[in-house]
């Protein structure tokens, strides 16, 4: 056990240094590779990020949800580290969605924000996430905690079809599918994939983080309940 933990510490670094060059090589496609569109110019950038942070903003409260209900019905409280760990990367692409979403918006429809449909759902989205998060440090019992925030994850999860079909549900101004030439969805592709790969490494990361911290807090729980004992 110490011998794999010793081999996974000295891999850490070189999984840094890895994504690091990965999204380095990913911002290089961004910014030299792939040509700029006619009509918005270089600000067009912006959507090889924007959409790689948008889907796993929404997958994120996927996996928190199915988490979730992995919980509740094996009554497995491990399910809830994977669960936290979803949300707050999902929360962290959600955030980055809105922020990418406005700095376009404000050059193609000249003003930061709208009341769009696909805008609009996607801050909702964005304040479950909060709400989330507000219930994790309002409720001191772990177990309570877990089942709450589980149920509002998959509430959440409800949000995610409204995203995604919004375009063609209802009039908006979001474009449903904008045109590209070969080069910038290979580039495209390349974005979503690297920031994919990167996303889910950190939540992976997290989610050991959580596992780590829990066995502590037990482990001083246990020890204070045998100093008590013994006294």
């Amino acid at each position: 056990m110490e011998l794999q933990k010793l081999k996974c510490g000295r891999l850490e670094p070189l999984g840094g240094i890895l994504f690091a060059a990965l999204l380095a090589g990913v911002g290089f496609l961004i910014l030299r590779v792939a040509p700029a569109e006619k009509t918005m110019g270089e600000v067009q950038r912006i959507v090889y990020v924007h959409v790689a942070v948008a889907t796993f903003g929404m997958f994120g409260m996927l996996l928190a949800a199915a988490a979730g209900l992995a919980l509740l019905v094996r009554r497995d409280q491990g399910w809830d580290h994977w669960g936290r760990a979803a949300a707050e990367v999902g929360w962290l692409c959600s955030t980055l969605t809105l922020i990418t979403g406005s700095l376009w918006a404000h050059e193609a429809w000249n003003t930061w924000w709208t009341w769009e449909p696909r805008l609009t759902s996607s801050l909702i989205l964005w304040t479950i996430y909060a709400g989330y998060f507000l219930l994790r440090s309002s409720i001191d019992n772990d177990r309570q905690q877990a089942r709450v925030c589980a149920i509002l994850a998959i509430v959440g999860a409800l949000d995610i079809p409204i995203i995604t079909m919004a375009t063609r549900w209802f009039r908006g101004m979001h474009p449903v599918s904008p045109e590209m030439d070969p080069t910038m969805r290979g580039v495209l592709l390349a974005s979503m994939v690297s920031l994919t790969c990167f996303f889910a490494y950190l939540l992976v990361r997290r989610s050991v983080q959580l596992q780590m911290g829990h066995r502590i807090r037990a482990l001083r729980q246990r020890l204070l309940f045998e100093q008590g004992v013994r006294m």
